[in-house]
């Protein structure tokens, strides 16, 4: 890991288009703005987290194509 020290209004820098820059410091919280293109998405690590265990979860989801075909054809195929 690499570890750097910023004041307020200076930034680091991820390649050519990301941006993380120290926005404020209040107390033990630091307000942090991230510039990044259109398509990188950015999250809260825990979210982030979240959103994984989802996708595993609904990765592993077990679908009856019988069943499907009941609920949106109905009885009438």
């Amino acid at each position: 890991m690499l570890v750097l020290t910023r004041k307020l209004g200076e930034a680091i820098v991820i390649g050519e288009d990301i941006k993380f820059r120290v926005l404020g410091i209040r107390g033990t919280q630091i307000k942090i703005g991230v510039e990044a293109p259109e398509g990188v998405s950015v999250y809260r690590e825990e979210l982030y987290e979240k959103i994984k265990r989802e996708n595993i979860s609904a990765s592993e989801l077990k679908i009856d194509i019988n069943k499907l075909e009941e609920i949106f054809l109905g009885s009438n195929k």
